[in-house]
């Protein structure tokens, strides 16, 4: 007799963006496939809030709460429990200055605790939707450079790809909303507004090509309702889940609607009045983005950041398990590290050691894959601080990891990197050090344990020879021995690893002897 299956769930998504609070019902099998099964849309400007005054109003606030207790009616209607909700909020709630004060609000009068995410997440969660939208097509990201963009309210979330792997990942502090309220503010025309963007684009285009070199890109993905708009217009539907639009299609789209007012925007393309008022400015980002890259089409997905968390959910908490996904983060933390000049022998070597070191003491520091994923970022970012100072480089390095941004790492994720490479010197973790002893207590022992290795995998290269080619591990009941293979001289790195190794003791309370 067969066994019984369990029927669907059903899972939610609300996300509270700039321009809209949009919903988006899913049904999810056991076996992981997955169908939307109902979609919902409000318009609301909180961005026109959040980024003129600093603030979202009172009146927002009550329309955004009307908004979401519409939404629970409908998760009710559905049958849905806030187990299977997940409410996140992007740049407009993210910079508000009553931020909290809103949430809590929320929280109290519709009962939906809201995750507020920031750039690199949506990045994150972006990625996701794409490479699944276009994994069955035969232009994958992994064929082509390709350039990843979503021109929103607020920000503008920019990937940048090469071969496949991921180089770069931005967050600007550009959107729709922003520039409409720039050019009224300045009460100037579409000239003035396309004069102001192509300005924009041009000083991030030369930011952007110190990564990648933008004439070498060729394919764009145009992320966004803005960009769903012109596939549907002048696109060709190449699967249920992607389109593409040829690049003289998408100018001359562009170039047209230039001239309607939005009262025509409205009625032509059946969209609200706050939409008609924020899609040239998107549109004429992607345009001028466009045309300094070498692409022929734009490849527009019909996923949204609302599928990213439910890609993300099904991926289960462990989901940077994925090898495709854990190699994307890697690589832009490569990418970041050659920017500042790093010795990327010496990075490599440091890095496979500390992982070594790792996996073999899995049964003594409790962590995860996601740690161990930190841990290699650390690696391969130590020495960076060098590019400024080769003294107190650990400091320099601790900044600059702390202000920069790696594809697939929340703003958490950094922070406890920028530790970590901070304390694979002979430094100490002390209370007088904030970033350190602001963190919680979890994550204050994960900087500990993962510093730990790091110290030692960086002794073990003291002299940048890498000429210990490997080496055996050996735990006992109070010892850890490092056996290196090979006839080589390891007075150095024995020197090194007396003066690094007794954090490892504190934390694991082995004694490290290398024989």
């Amino acid at each position: 007799m067969n066994a019984k299956k369990d029927p669907p769930r059903l899972e939610a998504v609300i996300e509270i963006g700039a321009t809209g609070i949009r919903l988006l019902v899913a049904e999810v099998s056991d076996s992981g496939g997955w169908k939307v099964v109902d979609r919902a849309e409000r318009a609301l400007a909180l961005g026109r809030d959040a980024f003129t005054t600093g603030v979202i109003s009172r009146e927002s606030l009550l329309q955004c709460l009307a908004i979401l207790n519409r939404y629970r009616e409908m998760l009710d209607g559905w049958d849905i429990r806030d187990e299977h909700v997940t409410v996140v909020a992007t740049s407009a709630i993210r910079e508000s200055r009553n931020r909290d004060s809103i949430l809590d609000r929320l929280a109290v009068k519709t009962g939906f605790r809201v995750r507020v995410i920031d750039g690199i997440e949506e990045n994150r969660l972006m990625y996701l939707a794409v490479d699944y939208a276009l994994s069955g097509a035969p232009d994958t990201l992994a064929n082509n450079n390709s350039i990843i963009i979503d021109v929103g309210g607020g920000s503008t979330e920019i990937m940048l790809l090469q071969n496949g792997k991921m180089v770069a990942a931005h967050s600007f502090r550009m959107g729709t909303v922003i520039i409409e309220q720039y050019v009224k503010a300045m009460a100037g025309s579409t000239k003035d507004m396309r004069r102001f963007l192509a300005e924009y684009v041009t000083t991030t285009a030369e930011n952007l090509n110190n990564e990648l070199k933008l004439n070498l890109v060729g394919q764009l993905v145009a992320i966004g309702s803005d960009a769903r708009l012109v596939a549907r217009s002048v696109g060709i539907q190449v699967t249920d889940l992607f389109a593409v639009i040829r690049r003289d299609d998408f100018i001359a789209f562009v170039n047209r609607i230039s001239g309607y007012s939005v009262e025509e925007c409205v009625h032509r393309f059946r969209i609200s009045y706050g939409e008609a008022e924020t899609l040239l400015p998107g549109l004429l980002a992607y345009q001028f983005f466009l045309e300094m890259t070498a692409a022929e089409t734009v490849v527009v997905p019909y996923l949204s950041i609302r599928e990213g968390v439910i890609l993300s959910q099904l991926a289960g908490p462990a989901h940077l398990v994925r090898e495709d996904f854990y190699a994307q983060v890697v690589a832009s933390a490569l990418s970041l590290g050659k920017r500042y000049l790093l010795d990327e022998a010496h990075s490599a070597y440091v890095t496979r050691i500390a992982l070594k070191l790792f996996d073999s003491l899995e049964g003594e520091h409790g962590l995860d894959r996601h740690a161990r994923l930190l841990l290699e970022v650390s690696a391969i970012l130590h020495d960076v601080g060098s590019f400024i100072r080769a003294s107190d480089h650990h400091i320099h390095s601790q900044y600059i990891v702390a202000h920069s941004d790696i594809f697939g790492l929340n703003r958490d994720d950094m922070v406890i990197v920028s530790n970590v490479v901070r304390y694979h010197r002979s430094e100490k973790p002390q209370p007088t050090h904030m970033a350190y002893s602001s963190l919680p207590r979890s994550d204050r022992t994960m900087v500990l344990k993962l510093a730990a290795v790091l110290r030692v995998a960086d002794a073990l290269d003291r002299g940048h020879s890498q000429h210990i080619e490997d080496f055996d591990i050996e735990l006992t009941r109070d010892t850890l021995f490092l056996r290196a293979r090979g006839t080589h001289d390891v007075t150095l790195e024995r020197l090194a690893l007396s003066e690094k190794c007794d954090l490892l003791e504190e934390v694991f309370g082995y004694k490290l002897i290398m024989v």
